[in-house]
């Protein structure tokens, strides 16, 4: 049986890992009645804490933790493959935390420094809207990677490796546009996504907008927050909803190819064809995009070169050679077979 962690304990008692910590620790800032209800569920699940953390405050540990939200995408599977080696080949320890999409993964995080004694933190996926204050609470060297970040964040915060999500996703649209789609419904996060959802959409509405076409928002359609996010399920969801709502469009932009895959199910479900009857675009580059029937238009991210950079720029930062960076990579329009011109 796999031992029982401290973030489990946290989700069975809908707390922050911080609130766990401070009911072991009898700390004085958290109040009798959630102590109690803590220690409760530690006691009947026979949770032991890791003291590795206070064992080791002599010993240099050399372990960086890679936490992901979205562990089950598979556009992280290259990323996660490249830290591993790369870290290790820096004869370092690496750690992979999973990060559910309810959880705090700041308070994730700082309780990981506390247990692993971490040297950095690289934090992968997921929407990213932590205060300063909240960054700061982290002790150890940290980069955002693949994890949009729009201007409210001061770029002397944090440092960060990505793509331009607002170029790409214009840069899509308006390639779907000059193939004479007016038309183009958008499988989306939902609006108080911070991130790369919200990034991925305003791309795709300033592309309408410089082409002096109405934004329709009845073809803007959110993932379903029951269904695990970017995934084929969710896609094949939305776009069944789409087609059953008898609103007129000619193409679909998926903001993962794995929404597009499954937006493809649904389309020829329903009796339809791609790209004959609706032309269907993803983003992300994923190698199912390639192998998929019809084969799918695509941005395709440099996935190696972002997670080497995102490794170089760690190790700058703990060896003190830099205090924050940003590195920003072009990705590729791949036209496919599931997009063609209405013109």
């Amino acid at each position: 049986m796999e031992r029982i962690t401290i973030i489990d304990i946290a989700k069975m008692c809908g707390v922050g890992v911080t609130t766990v910590s401070r009911a072991i620790n009898n700390h004085p800032d958290i109040s009798e009645d959630t102590k109690a209800m803590v220690m409760k569920v530690i006691k009947e699940n026979h949770y032991v804490p890791n003291n590795s953390a206070r064992n080791l405050k002599r010993s240099a540990s050399k372990t960086i933790a890679v936490l992901i939200k979205g562990i089950t995408n598979p556009f992280f599977n290259h990323m996660i493959k490249v830290f591993e080696q790369e870290i290790q080949r820096k004869k370092y320890s690496f750690i992979l935390q999973r990060v559910d999409e309810n959880q705090d993964e700041i308070e994730v995080a700082i309780e990981l420094e506390k247990e692993k004694r971490l040297k950095g933190i690289v934090f992968l996926g997921g929407y990213f809207s932590h205060s300063k204050e909240k960054l700061s609470q982290l002790t150890v060297p940290f980069v955002l990677s693949t994890i949009g970040m729009t201007s409210e964040f001061d770029l002397n915060d944090y440092s960060s490796v990505s793509v331009d999500d607002f170029k790409e996703s214009y840069k899509m649209t308006d390639y779907l546009i000059n193939q004479g789609h007016a038309k183009i419904a958008l499988i989306t996060a939902s609006m108080d996504d911070a991130s790369i959802g919200k990034l991925r959409y305003e791309g795709y509405k300033k592309a309408l907008e410089d082409h002096g076409l109405a934004i329709n928002e009845q073809l803007i359609w959110a993932m379903k927050e029951d269904i695990e996010s970017y995934t084929m399920e969710n896609g094949y969801t939305v776009t069944k909803e789409l087609l059953e709502s008898q609103e007129e469009f000619t193409a679909i932009f998926a903001i993962s190819d794995n929404l597009a895959v499954g937006a493809c199910k649904a389309i020829f479900e329903a009796g339809k064809r791609v790209p004959e009857d609706y032309s269907v675009a993803g983003f992300d580059g994923l190698d199912i995009s390639f192998y998929y029937n019809p084969s799918l238009t695509t941005i395709r991210q440099p996935v190696v070169e972002i997670a080497e950079e995102t490794i170089k720029i760690l190790f700058d930062l703990i060896h003190k050679k830099i205090t924050h960076a940003h590195k920003v990579f072009p990705a590729d329009l791949v036209v496919r077979e599931s997009t063609k011109s209405i013109l």
